[in-house]
């Protein structure tokens, strides 16, 4: 547990290191990449060139016999929800940081984002139940706000279930929003909430993941524990079976996560605690404007 003044050290870190990234890299990115996704209709006008081919209204320009173009214009904000997994699990992490970690680390620069672009940010703080819920709100206060609590919210809860927190999203945002979930997502049974809040919000999802998530070291007998159920087993990492029987766990897990997303109609972005994770953010931001 962190102490006050710790955790204050941690938020202007926190502060300044996002500034960094969202001044640097993510101000056009982060923009370009939801432009269009809080926009309404406004008109129809004559096609001009340059007009996106994407927005002619095939309807109008038949009856016309020339094309028009629909004009959209940009709804005054975007509301943008993080939904942040605080369970156990995420203290795992054997390179660079822990997932809980990289997981404060991204919900902040997603936070700065979103107000340094006068959008309102909220979260959803959740286990196996929804701990937490901080409405989407503009300004730097409610951010740095946003950041205290990510440092220091400790869950009740023992488990992990994505499917809660969904559908408290679903029930308590009306407008539509662009949502963040955050999670490593050692989780199953999501999939109905997932393409319900995928119907009406654009939801993406960041596996965050170790790792030893994925491969076991051949060290011998270890003593390993579960973090959220607390069962201990003893287990023989030395056998390349047994290696290789985690392994494939891992990867159906996240096969799983991965269909769940493509399902649905939503985007997974998976991020190693020892890589970058601006990087992805990046790719996923640019990939977004094309």
């Amino acid at each position: 547990m962190l102490t006050t003044t710790e955790i204050l050290k941690k938020v202007r870190e926190l502060e300044i290191k996002s500034k960094k990234l969202t001044t640097d890299l993510f101000t056009g990115e982060y923009h370009s990449a939801f432009k269009g996704k809080g926009m309404s209709f406004k008109e129809v006008r004559e096609y001009a060139p340059g007009d996106d081919i994407r927005f002619i209204d095939w309807n109008v320009s038949a009856r016309f016999g020339h094309p028009f173009s629909k004009v959209f214009e940009e709804e005054r904000e975007l509301t943008v929800m993080l939904l942040v997994d605080i369970s156990n699990s995420s203290l795992f992490g054997t390179t660079h940081a822990r997932k809980k970690d990289i997981i404060t680390e991204i919900a902040a620069v997603l936070s700065f984002s979103a107000v340094n672009n006068a959008d309102k940010i909220g979260v959803i703080f959740y286990s196996d139940v929804v701990e937490a819920f901080i409405p989407p709100k503009k300004g730097k206060q409610h951010a740095l706000y946003i950041v205290r609590e990510l440092l220091s919210k400790e869950p009740k809860g023992k488990g992990t279930a994505v499917s809660k927190a969904l559908r408290y999203f679903n029930n308590s945002t009306k407008q539509k929003s662009i949502a963040f979930i955050l999670s490593d997502f050692i989780d199953a049974n999501y999939e109905d909430a997932l393409r319900i809040a995928g119907k009406k919000h654009d939801v993406i999802g960041i596996k965050v993941y170790d790792q030893m998530d994925q491969h076991l070291p051949a060290a011998g007998l270890m003593l390993i524990e579960d973090a959220e159920s607390r069962q201990r087993k003893w287990v023989d990492s030395s056998n390349s079976f047994v290696r290789h029987s985690y392994e494939q766990e891992f990867f159906r897990v996240t096969e799983y996560s991965t269909q769940v997303f493509k399902k649905a109609g939503c985007d997974l972005l998976h991020v190693r605690t020892g890589d970058d994770y601006v990087k992805v953010l990046q790719k996923f931001f640019l990939s977004r404007n094309r």
